[in-house]
């Protein structure tokens, strides 16, 4: 599943990381590499997808939460 599909509440973990050398080195510049933990706060229609990575809360466009694909989480 992308990140950008997940709901509020979904808990899970990096499985892939697609996407330009430029948002590559930014997702891993800010902890969003393979494996790591996610917790989706928030994702309403025409805003940022809010999600906790990493002991921090990141806000990232669904066009760049298109190109992370999530999966083994749990919805709240």
């Amino acid at each position: 599943m992308k990140l950008s599909e997940a709901n509020a509440g979904y808990t899970g973990y990096v499985s892939s990381v697609n996407g330009s050398h430029h948002l590559l080195s930014r997702f891993i510049g800010i902890g969003i590499v393979e494996g790591s933990p996610v917790q989706v706060i928030q994702n309403l229609k025409g805003q940022p997808v809010l999600f906790y990575c990493r002991d921090s809360i990141v806000a990232l466009s669904k066009k760049d939460c298109d190109k992370i694909e999530i999966k083994g989480g749990d919805q709240a």
